[in-house]
């Protein structure tokens, strides 16, 4: 099974997602340990460490990236030229705080696609099978775009 890193550009430190689990035909399970030593721990509720919901969010949508990524590297149309993005973001709800030391486990599932758009649901629960969040999102597949040049290179070229 790939690693997430070969299937989404997200890196450390921000990377929300240590492995994947499981993969199905249109779900992944991943996983991820959240280390009291992460940053956003010492200015998020300092002496009493949450992680912040937006964070538990941008895990799911990650794992969705992976998901949707391993989609269309297996697809047999040109789904290999685009990038998904988020593009929308539903029914949000938080059922439970994470703290330092927990172990997260993600699921997501793509619910339909319509056209270059995806729509799926995700939720997080704790290893020893707390429920933590639930959310709907989207995706909108972009074409991917030529890398920009090289930082100093000159990109204007004299006129003759």
């Amino acid at each position: 099974m790939e690693s997430i890193e070969q299937l989404i550009p997200h890196r450390p430190p921000f990377l929300f997602v240590d492995e994947i689990v499981a993969v199905g035909p249109d779900t992944i399970t991943t996983r991820r340990r959240v280390r009291p030593e992460e940053d956003f721990f010492r200015g998020h509720y300092p002496g009493n460490p949450i992680m912040p919901g937006v964070l538990l969010c941008e895990s799911v949508f990650q794992s969705g990236c992976a998901m949707v990524s391993r989609q269309m590297a297996a697809s047999k149309d040109d789904l290999a030229r685009y990038t998904p993005v988020l593009a929308r973001i539903s029914d949000v709800r938080f059922k439970s705080i994470v703290k330092p030391g927990d172990e997260l486990i993600i699921d997501v599932k793509l619910k339909e696609r319509m056209g270059r758009f995806m729509f799926l649901s995700g939720s997080v629960r704790t290893a020893d099978d707390r429920k933590v969040l639930a959310v709907s999102f989207g995706v909108a597949l972009l074409d991917k775009q030529a890398p920009p040049p090289a930082a100093g290179a000159d990109s204007a070229q004299p006129s003759s």
